[in-house]
Formats: C-alpha cells, sequence, structure tokens
C-alpha cells in the first residue's frame, strides 16, 4: 500500500510538488502560532500542535516525494542562478 502511494506522488507534476512543499510553512507557522493564544487550554494547544504539526511534516515529505531527486535538484539551481543575478546586479548598481 505504501508504494502504492508513493508511485502516485511520484506521478504528479513538479508544480504539484513545489505548491504542496509551499503548503507546509502555513501549517509549521500555525502549529508554533497557536501556543500564543492564553484562551486555550493547554489540552487543545497539544491536540491543535499535533495536527498542525503533523499536517506540516505530511505536506512536507508529500512535495518531497513528488519533486523526488531530480525536482530537488531543479528548485537549487533555480535558487542559485536567481541569487546569481542579484549578485550580478548589485554588482552592477555598485560600480555606477
Amino acid at each position: 500500500m505504501l508504494e502504492k502511494i508513493k508511485n502516485f506522488l511520484k506521478g504528479l507534476s513538479f508544480r504539484t510538488g513545489v505548491v504542496i512543499l509551499l503548503l507546509c510553512i502555513p501549517f509549521y507557522i500555525l502549529s508554533f502560532a497557536q501556543m500564543a493564544f492564553p484562551f486555550l487550554s493547554p489540552q487543545v494547544k497539544g491536540a491543535l500542535w499535533v495536527v498542525l504539526f503533523g499536517l506540516a511534516k505530511t505536506c512536507q515529505y508529500g512535495g518531497l516525494t513528488i519533486l523526488g531527486v531530480e525536482g530537488v535538484k531543479r528548485l537549487k539551481a533555480k535558487f542559485k542562478r536567481k541569487k546569481e543575478e542579484e549578485e550580478k546586479e548589485e554588482s552592477a548598481n555598485s560600480q555606477s
């Protein structure tokens, strides 16, 4: 059954993987931000943390499974190119 799920996730597109991966960010934020609410009992805070943190981890691992090794390399290369372009712009702006 686990292999079936893995194969289904691997069949999804790169863009879907990125979206699922980005969904983990709000779940992580919510899982810790809800601790600041004074009107929630400790039991509710604990239950919310488990659910929200679990959703964050599920999105994270699901997104990584969808992307696969090649997708992660593709994302890293994209961020690296963007950083290099920004550095070139900054150096061009400082020279003028």
